[in-house]
């Protein structure tokens, strides 16, 4: 396809977000912009739960602090079933980096929550990010 969009690597998402209102706008916007949202949960059980069940996920997007326990915990799951995972969060603590690709800081705009997606999207084809949204760090497992 000459204008074409490129088929993306990271199509389908699992969302883990104990902010109701954050959920929401994340899943709404991610749908927008043509994502697919496997599944949304606040919880570290049902997202490992997710994870387990061998659906088909290409990214887990997670915040640290969740309603039963640590967002890391999700990660790990996620790292040993090698899907990448985003901490989506206000804080990242450096112990948190040996499972995931990087860490979006919060409060993050939408656009940056894409470029962040595309920015591991390129790391993992082994290209350069076309653009670093503020507050996106990528750790070296991306």
């Amino acid at each position: 396809m000459l204008f074409g969009r490129k088929k993306r690597r990271i199509e389908k998402l699992l969302v883990v977000e104990d902010e109701p209102l954050v959920a929401f706008d994340n899943e709404h916007f991610l749908l927008d912009a043509g994502f697919t949202v496997v599944a949304t949960t606040d919880r570290v059980s049902d997202a490992v739960a997710e994870i387990a069940s061998g659906k088909a996920i290409d990214l887990v997007l997670v915040d640290l602090v969740l309603t039963d326990g640590n967002g890391m915990d999700v990660a790990r799951a996620a790292f040993a079933r090698a899907i990448p995972a985003l901490y989506v969060t206000g804080n990242c603590p450096a112990e948190a980096q040996a499972f995931a690709s990087g860490c979006l800081s919060k409060p993050y705009q939408q656009r940056d929550l894409l470029a962040a997606i595309d920015a591991i999207e390129a790391a993992q084809d082994g290209r350069r990010p076309k653009r670093m949204p503020a507050g996106l760090r990528l750790f070296e497992r991306a």
